[in-house]
């Protein structure tokens, strides 16, 4: 048992030596950073349903790369960029959301299949994003991930008073005189590059493990969007080294493990005795504050 120990850990010291294996590290550890904190976005908003339709949008944008001759993952990102700005005016309340989600979702899927079907492209290149091909990250892939790193944190940071006005009540900020349309627009735009973005890393289907778990585990144990937003950043580094090295050392596909790895953390955090106040969002005059 220790010598077989002692050989895995030998291939995964080899293994972490190997460009691919590296610039998937950085890839993740760039993720760590941008996309939890989309996920926090994704809570605080109520809008589930949305990384669902990107995931479909993002296969359509692909189907249209391999169509054309374009790069895949340059077309997913526009397809949900220009599909998260489009849906922004619907995001009034979470039912109108949701609605159109479900609409753009299949939508989505039907098209996607349809173009890959009457134009004879080999689409296991399409489906195969559905699971992530995290040691294929290149280039272009990690430059969106640290765009994302430092755009989303800065925004975040820039606009933190609104930002927490918008999450904790639509209502309020806008009687605030805060920028709500506009301010929703940005916010889903980027959770839908954000999506696409991470789609090579863990797969369509996986995509949460990157975005939302982190968010889940940071609201137990943050106090305030401040508190929660550091706690999803510092979870989401952990978690995608962790799963990483464990799934290297362990021969298995990232993209589960990473899930799991998650998964594991946020049903952890839920053993913790609750705080006295656990969310930022109740109540607002002790949590808001602490948005400044």
């Amino acid at each position: 048992m220790t010598a077989a120990v002692h050989l895995a850990t030998a291939d995964l010291g080899e293994l972490l030596r190997l460009l691919p294996v590296q610039r998937a590290g950085v890839a993740l550890l760039l993720a760590a950073v941008g996309l939890p904190v989309i996920g926090v976005v994704i809570v605080g908003l109520d809008i589930m349903p949305v990384r669902f339709a990107m995931m479909h949008v993002a296969l359509l944008g692909i189907a249209v790369g391999l169509l054309t001759g374009l790069d895949p993952m340059l077309c997913a990102l526009v397809a949900c960029a220009l599909a998260g700005a489009g849906v922004a005016p619907l995001a009034r309340t979470p039912d109108g959301l949701s609605g159109a989600m479900g609409l753009l979702m299949s939508l989505a899927i039907a098209a996607a299949l349809l173009l890959l079907a009457v134009s004879g492209v080999n689409a296991s290149g399409a489906f195969a994003l559905l699971w992530g091909s995290i040691l294929s990250v290149g280039t272009p892939d990690l430059v969106v991930l640290g765009v994302l790193a430092v755009a989303v944190p800065g925004l975040f940071w820039w606009r933190r008073r609104e930002i927490g006005l918008l999450l904790y009540d639509r209502e309020l900020a806008l009687c605030s005189g805060v920028p709500v349309r506009a301010l929703t627009a940005v916010l889903l735009v980027l959770v839908a590059v954000a999506v696409a973005g991470a789609i090579k890393l863990t797969g369509a289907l996986l995509v949460d493990a990157l975005t939302l778990l982190p968010a889940l585990a940071a609201r137990r144990l943050g106090s305030s969007l401040k508190s929660i937003t550091l706690w999803a950043v510092g979870i989401g580094v952990a978690v995608n080294l962790t799963g990483f090295l464990l799934a290297l050392w362990l021969d298995w596909p990232p993209g589960p493990v990473l899930v799991l790895t998650a998964g594991a953390v946020v049903l952890a955090v839920h053993f913790i005795p609750e705080r006295r106040i656990s969310s930022w969002r109740a109540p607002a005059s002790v949590s808001l504050p602490s948005s400044h």
